[in-house]
């Protein structure tokens, strides 16, 4: 076996443990398809990324590096959490992009851009593509989550890469008290994102919703979520978001960048949300994702988030 560089990456997050891990092989040169799924399966994370040169037209075009991204059920050509994971591992392993302050990251879905911003890193939105969910599939959805019609203030089938078949409902507490039905929704073969909008006043903040979680409060001892209420009370968010992808081998994400960055199309556009907002998503796991949504002049939508590394070292892999 070959021992190859290895780093783990906690994202959407400043403090370890609690955002969204990705693991990360920074050589992932001579592999094969099957060698890369069986450890994303082996590592059981949402997902796994294996870091390879550009191929000659992605250098051609600027790429610093080209990345292939899995799940223990597939390969994706796109993942946002995994994109910004990868580049901070892949500074921090003595990567050097070609320019000061951007890198460029080849992947399934073409060039994506990252961008430093005050120190924190951000990604370029990849263009989203929007339908409607067919009625004969919506009720289907809404039973497998929970939801009654009347709760859904509007609907859309998003894909920038990955697909997602998101809903915005009426509350953020409507959002953190759902219980999905995950058999069938990985029956539906369909990735479902929720979100609302939060009042951040007295009686809608984030250290209430987080509060509200039953499982968190029955999993976190007394310290631990203190620390936690005090870390969602000094960073308010303004859309709570879950992401279920019983699908993909995932019952519930953490954080998702790829469906943060479309749902942050999606609702940017119709109005639904301002031009910069911050996200949370994982309370319902005992996280505290943040992602940080900003759109530009140019109308382009970056999404950034922390990130922190949490192992390193060498993985025997071949």
């Amino acid at each position: 076996m070959s021992f190859r560089k290895f780093k783990q990456v906690d994202v959407f997050t400043s403090q370890a443990y609690w955002g969204n891990p990705v693991a990360v092989v920074l050589d992932g040169t001579g592999l094969s398809d099957s060698a890369m799924q069986r450890f994303a399966c082996w590592t059981q994370l949402s997902e796994t990324t294996f870091v390879l040169p550009p191929t000659p037209q992605g250098q051609a075009d600027g790429a610093d590096y080209r990345l292939r991204i899995f799940t223990p059920g597939g390969e994706l050509p796109f993942a946002g959490h995994p994109t910004l994971g990868s580049a901070r591992a892949w500074l921090e392993g003595g990567g050097q992009a070609k320019q000061e302050g951007v890198i460029v990251q080849e992947c399934g879905v073409g060039l994506v851009r990252l961008e430093n911003q005050k120190g924190r890193w951000a990604f370029a939105a990849p263009p989203t593509q929007k339908r409607a969910i067919p009625t004969d599939k919506m009720a289907v959805l809404l039973s497998a989550l929970g939801v009654k019609a009347e709760q859904v203030l509007a609907s859309q089938i998003l894909n920038n890469g990955p697909e997602w078949w998101c809903f915005l409902l009426d509350s953020a507490e409507t959002v953190q008290n759902l219980n999905p039905d995950h058999l069938a929704l990985k029956k539906s073969g369909v990735k479902v994102g929720v979100a609302a909008r939060i009042d951040n006043g007295p009686s809608g903040s984030p250290l209430l919703i987080a509060r509200s979680n039953r499982e968190s409060r029955a999993f976190t001892n007394a310290a631990q979520r203190s620390r936690l209420q005090n870390d969602v009370a000094a960073e308010p968010m303004d859309l709570e978001v879950r992401a279920f992808a019983a699908a993909m081998g995932i019952l519930e994400d953490p954080v998702t960048g790829s469906l943060n960055a479309s749902l942050a199309q999606w609702l940017i556009e119709e109005k639904r949300m301002p031009t910069h907002y911050v996200a949370g998503q994982g309370h319902a796991l005992d996280r505290q994702g943040r992602v940080h949504i900003f759109q530009d002049a140019s109308g382009q939508v970056w999404v950034g988030g922390d990130t922190v590394v949490c192992i390193e070292g060498q993985v025997a892999l071949d």
